[in-house]
């Protein structure tokens, strides 16, 4: 509790400069069922999974929040199989920074919510940014062989100015910028916590919930390296939404983000 009342209490005494939120379509999974993410063939119809970038343009600086797809995949002729289904991806997210003027030089600070490859897949691409990591995560992605990471996407992040942090972390020092620790899908799982001078709070789930199913049913997909971890998260985070009144944008959901304008239009 006293988290949250700190938490709060920045949000509400902090002058906020009022951070910009740009989408982007960083590819899609089409998948032959849930059950890899705890979520029986009847309790949902979702086969389709979203994988976004955000960029975050705030005055003292620019965030890239995941990195979507491999580049490997947007530059494939058709859908690249993966197991139990495929993965498509139409321009590439370091393409679609171009098209707004932008190069990964011009990228202040790096930051993912994990390093599964459909986060980290243009993590090379940022070496001169400020890479913002839970030491958690770099351990775990460096050591043993884990699922869903393939360090190929992210080893060059060895030569980059890295910033290991542990646990919760203000991006820019006015908390309009959030990063919050919420381990157990990965050793070093984090949200984002974006405070909008008109849209109010958003958070980005990162992979805490996969889909509204993983939310409502409380499911935890199966190849979270701790289960129970990650309800602890679970309840972190919902403890968070309600006292702050965030609005919880769930990352891999087709359905939200269908309805959400992409860059270079940009939520503020």
């Amino acid at each position: 509790m006293k988290y949250l009342a700190a938490l709060m209490f920045c949000f509400c005494t902090q002058a906020l400069a009022g951070p910009k939120l740009y989408v982007f379509d960083c590819g899609l999974l089409n998948l032959e069922s849930l059950e890899l993410f705890g979520i029986a063939p009847d309790e949902s119809s979702v086969r389709q999974m979203f994988v976004p970038c955000y960029l975050i343009e705030h005055e003292k600086g620019l965030l890239l929040w995941d990195g979507g797809l491999p580049r490997a995949v947007a530059e494939a002729e058709g859908p690249v199989s993966i197991d139990g289904g495929s993965m498509v991806y139409d321009h590439w997210i370091v393409d679609q920074l171009a098209d707004m003027g932008l190069t990964p030089g011009d990228i202040d600070y790096m930051a993912f919510s994990h390093l599964h490859f459909d986060h980290a897949g243009a993590a090379n691409s940022f070496l001169e940014s400020n890479v913002l990591m839970q030491k958690t995560e770099w351990d775990a992605a460096f050591g043993e062989e884990i699922e869903f990471m393939d360090t190929s996407l992210f080893d060059g992040l060895k030569k980059a100015d890295v910033t290991f942090i542990e646990g919760d972390h203000d991006v820019f020092g006015d908390g309009s910028v959030m990063l919050i620790y919420a381990p157990g899908h990965t050793a070093g799982h984090q949200v984002l916590l974006v405070t909008l001078a008109n849209m109010g709070q958003i958070l980005l789930s990162g992979d805490l919930y996969h889909t509204r199913a993983n939310r409502s049913l409380r499911r935890v997909p199966t190849f979270n390296v701790d289960p129970a971890q990650t309800l602890v998260s679970m309840n972190k985070v919902e403890a968070l939404l309600a006292a702050t009144g965030a609005t919880l944008w769930i990352e891999h959901d087709k359905a939200l983000a269908d309805s959400l304008e992409k860059a270079p239009h940009f939520y503020d």
